[in-house]
């Protein structure tokens, strides 16, 4: 496994940690500042909309499990196909999972560290018994 591939895999594993941690700002950190998201059913929204919808997550618990399905370095580029689970417990609250497939593209900045520039996120209600 190439550096880039292992960088690119450290910072999927440090996005799920620091989500469930509450931790928003290493998790902006790993984004550029002109990344764009795309989810179903909502327009595509950027770093700002990111932060102020995590924002309003306090006292959520979250876990996650990912799976890199795929993953192509192209030079300062790269992409990732990955399968995502996500259990999401809001205080009080029955838990929620959902679970599908992200397609994320990467850029490697200036200073050599690989940040998610574009994120396709297909994650839909776990059907009882997946």
């Amino acid at each position: 496994m190439s550096a880039d591939e292992t960088a690119i895999r450290e910072l999927v594993s440090t996005w799920i940690a620091a989500s469930k941690a509450g931790d928003l700002p290493t998790v902006l950190k790993l984004m550029s500042d002109d990344v764009i998201f795309m989810t179903p059913g909502r327009e595509p929204f950027g770093k700002e909309a990111f932060a102020a919808a995590s924002a309003q997550m306090k006292g959520i618990q979250m876990e996650g499990v990912s799976e890199i399905v795929e993953l192509k370095v192209l030079g300062d580029w790269a992409w990732i196909r990955n399968r995502l689970r996500v259990t999401i417990t809001p205080p009080d609250g029955k838990p929620m999972v959902r679970a599908g497939y992200t397609l994320t593209i990467l850029k490697k900045q200036g200073d050599a560290k690989w940040v998610i520039a574009r994120d396709a996120n297909m994650l839909a209600p776990e059907q009882a018994g997946s």
